[in-house]
């Protein structure tokens, strides 16, 4: 199962965070619509997503914005950190997610 964002292939979209992988990667928090479309209300990149995401201190504001969330990974072994933010920041500036930096 995937889904392209920012023309890159995501693993999920998952309903459970334990389908996500102990990785670096960037990771996607969506709100799945009834219309079985999804917006994106989240963004970022850590060396662990599944762990990142987990514990994460914007999770409060995942709620408020999505009525349905699932999750979303692009993994990048071989990456840097900052090619991994290079990657949010291209899907943070498509989408505007309503939760993270602007």
């Amino acid at each position: 199962m995937s889904i392209r964002i920012c023309d890159y292939d995501f693993e999920g979209p998952y309903s459970y965070t334990s389908s996500l992988e102990n990785k670096a990667g960037v990771y996607v928090v969506l709100d799945k619509l009834s219309n079985g479309k999804y917006n994106v209300v989240d963004v970022g990149e850590s060396s662990d997503v599944r762990d990142r995401v987990e514990n994460h201190d914007r999770a409060e504001c995942w709620k408020k914005h999505a009525t349905t969330i699932q999750y979303a990974a692009y993994y990048t072994p071989g990456w840097t950190q900052d090619q991994r933010r290079s990657l949010e920041k291209k899907i943070r500036d498509a989408h505007d997610p309503p939760c993270g930096d602007q």
